[in-house]
C-alpha cells in the first residue's frame, strides 16, 4: 500500500514532547509535528526495558488514532550501566547517585525508534546503542552539576548537548543518539520504508 510521503504537507508525527529530539528533527530540516504521547514510561519493565523500541513502539502506538494519514516516529532512550539501568532522577539526591555511579566510568546509551506507516502498521523498529566513558567527577563538581538543574528530565541525570558536556571524555558511536535520536539510522530507515524518496529535502 502506497502512502504520502513526509512533507511540509504531510510531517512526521514526533510521539514525544522531548526539545533535544525536536531539535534534532529541526537541524537537519525534517518536516515534523510533535504529539506527545503521555505514557507512563513505567509500563515497560524488567529484561524488556533494555529493548528501548519496545518503550518507543507504545508511545508511537498511543499517538495513531489522533492521525491517520501521517507516518509517526516514537523513540525512548535509555542509559545503562552494569545491568541498571538509570532513568531520569526525581530529585537531587537520586541525581548525586546516579552521577557518583557514572563517574569515572564507561556507560552505555541506547535509543530505540519506531516507525509506523499511517495505517499504524510497524514498518521499522530498532535500538542504536553508543558507549560513553565519563570523567572521574569531584563531589563539587557533582553538587555544581546538579544545582544547574540540567540533570532533571535527563535519562542517566546529564545531557550530553548542555553543560553536561564538561563530564565526557570519549564516546564510541552515534553523538545524536546519546542526545536523544540517532539521526543517521532514522533517515536511512525512512528512505528504506518508502517513507522518504530522498534526503535532505529540495527546498
Amino acid at each position: 500500500m502506497n502512502f504520502p510521503i513526509i512533507s511540509k504537507e504531510n510531517p512526521l508525527i514526533l510521539a514525544s514532547a522531548s526539545p533535544r529530539r525536536k531539535r534534532l528533527l529541526q537541524q537537519i530540516d525534517l518536516p515534523f509535528l510533535s504529539l506527545p504521547s503521555r505514557l507512563d514510561e513505567k509500563q515497560v519493565a524488567g529484561e524488556s526495558s533494555f529493548k528501548a523500541h519496545i518503550m518507543a513502539e507504545k508511545k508511537a502506538m498511543a499517538v495513531h488514532s489522533k492521525t491517520n494519514k501521517n507516518w509517526i516516529l516514537g523513540a525512548d532512550t535509555i542509559v545503562v550501566l552494569g545491568g541498571i539501568i538509570l532513568g531520569k532522577p526525581h530529585d537531587h539526591d537520586e541525581a548525586r547517585s546516579m552521577l557518583i555511579l557514572l563517574s569515572g566510568k564507561e556507560h552505555k546509551v541506547t535509543t530505540g525508534f519506531c516507525l509506523l506507516d499511517p495505517s499504524g502498521t510497524v514498518r521499522h523498529a530498532e535500538d542504536v546503542s553508543t558507549l560513553v566513558k565519563m570523567k572521574r567527577l569531584t563531589e563539587e563538581e557533582v553538587e555544581a552539576y546538579i544545582s544547574t538543574n540540567e540533570p532533571f528530565g535527563k535519562a542517566g541525570s546529564y545531557a550530553i548537548q548542555g553543560i553536561g558536556s564538561f563530564m565526557i571524555e570519549a564516546i564510541s558511536g552515534s553523538y545524536t543518539n546519546v542526545v536523544g535520536l540517532p539521526v543517521c539510522a532514522l533517515i536511512n530507515s525512512l528512505l528504506a520504508i518508502g517513507a522518504l524518496k530522498g534526503f535532505p529535502l529540495l527546498s
